[in-house]
């Protein structure tokens, strides 16, 4: 039996036994896919949407510089370093059901967050958040994939799919505008509220339950404290490499303990019976690469976000409502690409062939950023480099996720799902440590040249765009070398030979 072949399989017998009141009728499943991207959207929104209330927060609870730092962090060390873990353990429990641990978490966390009173309040509550965050987003693709046997539905998912996870940084970023300056900070996490309460109520009715493959297939205790204890050190030492430096000690010590005990985790799965974590998954090229690509091209999506904001704000004076409108263009360009043309150049050229064209509207997008003045001109010099990465985005990003999941199996789509994300965020956060530590940098020589400190900072963020750019053309390098063609099934060509005979007689009809 081929991996579509048990895919449909295991869904005939979800749809038996499955969620309550809820069908493996077409409709069925593209409303559980809603609700999927639902919870996604409301975790991806959490990761951008603190950062424009970040002043409020100071003001109103007394953060310090560097402590207001940990209400990003926190989130951020949780997230990251469970996403693998979390996606391995739905496998082994059941994807829906780890779906709904981590949005239920999740809601509860954001609740404790907006009643927050004081800084460790806060910043607890926004660690269990992060938890929440990867237990809910972890599996969410696994399980697109295991509803969506079918290419051509499936290729449809994923870009709606894509869209959200692409797209809800800067989403996030207007919306945590008009909150905190139309009611206050603490309204940023009682939105997720009715949210989460509605998601877990409508998974539930409409997304059918897996009993997974059970834990005695990867009941490694002693491997997920090695894997968690490294991630996590892994992340907090990224994020403390402003402070430290790449060569200080801190960050070599605690880095190579995390390596240290990363590997140590692999290892011991190469040598236990019943391993959390199988490595049969790395052994597909497509998986690797994909992984590799997408680790690659964040480090470019995270500098226009971040680096893009900081420019618009310290330059261009915007203000954080300013900066959430002025990411719409690309908002907009890529939710077209992600659900109006990613899926039809996906299913007539393959995957790999429509990532490519993707890597040049990126790369292109952040060398025209790296050209921007000080007194840019919005219509003329931002928006024409948001479109061009917006448009490779909502192209790429679907594409990317089809090859990373191709080479999964049903008993490791959630692994996949969850490797997927955990290169999205270590590669990100790992990329824009290099490039806000080359932005300032460079900033710094600048302003010891004589230079004003609005081209002191330009200058800054030039060069990181360029180094961003530099990491895009290697992506398309390793896209090139590693990738393989999916190849398209004959059942689908022939469908899309079908549609161009019928649209002629459809236009004569009319």
């Amino acid at each position: 039996m081929n991996d579509a072949q048990g895919i449909q399989a295991a869904q005939a017998d979800t749809g038996k036994g499955g969620a309550e009141g809820a069908g493996t009728d077409d409709r069925s499943r593209w409303l559980a896919l809603y609700v999927l991207c639902t919870g996604m959207l409301m975790v991806v929104l959490d990761a951008t949407i603190v950062n424009v209330a970040l002043p409020s927060i100071q003001d109103d609870l007394g953060f310090s510089q560097s402590g207001l730092a940990w209400v990003v962090n926190a989130y951020l060390i949780a997230f990251g370093g469970l996403l693998l873990l979390a996606g391995r353990v739905g496998d082994l429990i059941g994807q829906r059901r780890m779906f709904l641990i981590g949005t239920t978490v999740f809601t509860v966390a954001s609740l404790l967050c907006a009643m927050s009173f004081s800084q460790g309040w806060l910043i607890g509550a926004r660690f269990v958040q992060g938890v929440g965050g990867a237990l809910t987003s972890a599996v969410i693709l696994g399980m697109i994939i295991n509803l969506f046997p079918e290419p051509r539905d499936r290729a449809k998912a994923i870009g709606v799919f894509g869209f959200v996870a692409s797209a809800g940084g800067s989403i996030g970023l207007l919306l945590g505008g008009i909150l905190t300056e139309a009611i206050s900070w603490h309204w940023i996490f009682f939105i997720n509220i009715p949210v989460g309460i509605g998601v877990a109520l409508a998974a539930r009715r409409l997304v059918a339950d897996s009993p997974g493959i059970g834990l005695e297939h990867g009941a490694d205790l002693p491997g997920a404290a090695l894997l968690t204890a490294g991630l996590m050190l892994g992340v907090y030492t990224i994020l403390g490499i402003d402070d430290h430096g790449w060569l200080g000690t801190q960050t070599l010590i605690l880095g190579a303990v995390s390596l240290a005990l990363v590997a140590a985790f692999f290892h011991r799965q190469a040598r236990i019976e019943n391993p959390l974590m199988p490595l049969r998954l790395f052994h597909s090229r497509n998986v690797v690469g994909a992984n590799i690509v997408q680790a690659l091209l964040v480090v470019g999506m995270f500098g226009m976000f971040f680096l893009g904001a900081l420019y618009m704000q310290q330059v261009l004076d915007y203000t954080a409502l300013e900066v959430g409108f002025a990411f719409l263009p690309a908002t907009i360009v890529m939710g077209f690409m992600s659900l109006k043309v990613s899926e039809r150049v996906s299913m007539r050229f393959g995957p790999k062939a429509a990532l490519l064209p993707s890597l040049g509207f990126i790369g292109a997008g952040l060398l025209l950023f790296a050209l921007t003045p000080v007194d840019a001109n919005f219509w003329t010099d931002i928006v024409p480099p948001m479109i061009l990465i917006g448009a490779g985005a909502g192209l790429g990003f679907p594409s990317l996720m089809t090859l990373a999941m191709s080479g999964a199996t049903m008993e490791d789509s959630g692994l996949a799902s969850g490797l997927v994300n955990t290169s999205v965020q270590v590669g990100g956060a790992i990329g824009l440590a290099v490039l806000a530590t080359l932005s300032s940098e460079r900033t710094d020589t600048l302003l010891a040249a004589g230079k004003s400190m609005d081209e002191a900072l330009n200058g800054g963020y030039h060069l990181a765009y360029v180094v961003g750019a530099g990491l895009v053309a290697v992506a398309a390098i390793v896209t090139v070398l590693v990738i393989k063609a999916v190849p398209m099934p004959a059942h689908e060509m022939a469908e899309e030979h079908a549609d161009a005979r019928l649209e002629p007689a459809y236009a004569e009809g009319a």
